[in-house]
């Protein structure tokens, strides 16, 4: 069973959120839902992967899946915020299962042209064609009767999108982490520590009691459980690396310095070759198997 928690609504407009654990990756995904109209949209969900084997499954989708049909739970949209570099999306799988739209932030584009030439994959990745939808900043669309914007909110990526869904729930991808550990990394090619923290400021001018539902969360070592859900005026006030009298350069030397000591997600280079496409695997060669192209000491050399 998946460890999963529920935030409640609080009312007509605002949204009914649960949060489901991927233990293997620390990935939160996310089953919002209207409780007026039973309509619900998938954020960020994951699609297992064993990087050792290089396999996939479906495990942990199917029973989130099973858990909205018990709650009567209507999905009619698969949302993404990035195209991750820790986990395998399950967009592709999802639209093809549920027969519903997937969308990500348009700046996917540009994201699928630094990978390119990672992979050397010139003809690879068109996000117009796995894509039903590609956001651009301002956005706006409904779950139900919940309206949703969407948020540039660059910095862990290029692309990186925030959901602001309803009256006070927003879906904050790979930028704040929980209060008690701070923020998330911006060293990925196309990041950037300060354009992060100009991101960070903008979910920060949402209300003070907007409900912040994270990316990731790993527990620490005070604190054994993951958590992923806080507010505006928690992380104003308790933010690890913002709270107090934080300057953008300060923030910027902080999360850099932090950044040079982290190694690679396992996963990333496996699935962000399937990402750019959804989660879709490439095209079967002759045999009809599908192959991944990985990028011998390349992206060392890119970001050193």
């Amino acid at each position: 069973m998946i460890l999963h928690k529920t935030s409640s609504s609080a009312g007509t407009g605002s949204a009914r959120v649960t949060g489901f654990y991927d233990e293997d990756t620390g990935s939160i995904q996310y089953l919002v839902s209207d409780p007026d109209t039973g309509k619900g949209a998938l954020i960020d969900a994951v699609m297992g992967f064993d990087p050792a084997q290089a396999a996939t499954d479906s495990t942990g989708v199917e029973e989130i899946l099973r858990f909205a049909d018990a709650e009567n739970i209507d999905i009619v949209r698969i949302l993404d915020t990035h195209p991750h570099a820790d986990h395998l999306m399950a967009s592709s799988w999802l639209k093809q299962r549920l027969g519903v739209p997937n969308a990500i932030g348009e700046k996917i584009i540009e994201i699928s042209g630094l990978w390119r030439n990672l992979y050397h994959l010139p003809d690879a990745f068109n996000a117009e064609r796995d894509f039903d939808q590609l956001f651009a900043d301002g956005d706006t669309f409904e779950i139900g009767s919940l309206p949703v914007r969407v948020m540039l909110t660059p910095g862990h990526t290029l692309g990186s999108i925030t959901y602001v869904v309803g009256s006070d729930a927003a879906f904050v991808n790979d930028t704040f982490m929980q209060p008690d550990v701070g923020t998330s990394r911006a060293d990925f090619p196309g990041g950037s520590a300060a354009e992060l923290y100009d991101s960070l400021q903008r979910i920060l001018s949402l209300g003070d009691g907007t409900r912040l539902f994270v990316g990731h969360d790993y527990g620490t070592d005070e604190r054994e459980d993951p958590a992923w859900e806080s507010t505006v005026s928690q992380q104003r006030r308790e933010n690890k690396h913002l709270s107090g009298d934080v300057t953008k350069d300060d923030f910027v030397k902080l999360r850099e310095k932090r950044d040079r000591t982290l190694a690679l997600p396992d996963r990333m280079l496996h699935v962000l070759q399937m990402n750019l496409r959804a989660g879709r695997a490439p095209k079967p060669e002759s045999d009809g198997e599908s192959y991944l192209k990985i990028p011998l000491n390349r992206f060392e050399k890119e970001t050193s």
